[in-house]
């Protein structure tokens, strides 16, 4: 499913997080896909997703610190792990984002 969309956001159902990364994106033009977790999964779908960015070698983490959890809503760019919302906020703010995702394919300029 992560390196089938451009932009897939995994998040928790009402999450305001999810709801600024969604805006954020959907004004600049990408093409988001919102996965929603269920709180029963949030532990394994958190597991799962760290293996996953573990596999593309995307994320800041490479010590294997579990203390340092992926936090939720997870954004996938291009099939890699990118991270939350202050990483997408980051980005924005330094003008790096539109490129990323243009890269990706998310955008269609």
């Amino acid at each position: 499913m992560v390196t089938e969309n451009a932009v897939i956001v995994f998040r928790r159902r009402g999450c305001c997080m999810s709801h600024v990364i969604k805006r954020l994106l959907q004004c600049l033009g990408a093409n988001l896909v919102m996965y929603d977790i269920e709180e029963k999964y949030e532990n394994e779908a958190i597991t799962e997703l760290e293996d996953i960015g573990k596999i593309v070698g995307g994320g800041d983490r490479k010590d294997g610190d579990r203390s340092l959890s992926l936090p939720l809503p997870a954004v996938f760019i291009g099939g890699e792990l990118f991270g939350g919302l202050d990483r997408i906020m980051e980005a924005h703010i330094s003008g790096e984002l539109c490129p990323i995702l243009k890269n990706a394919g998310a955008l269609w300029l």
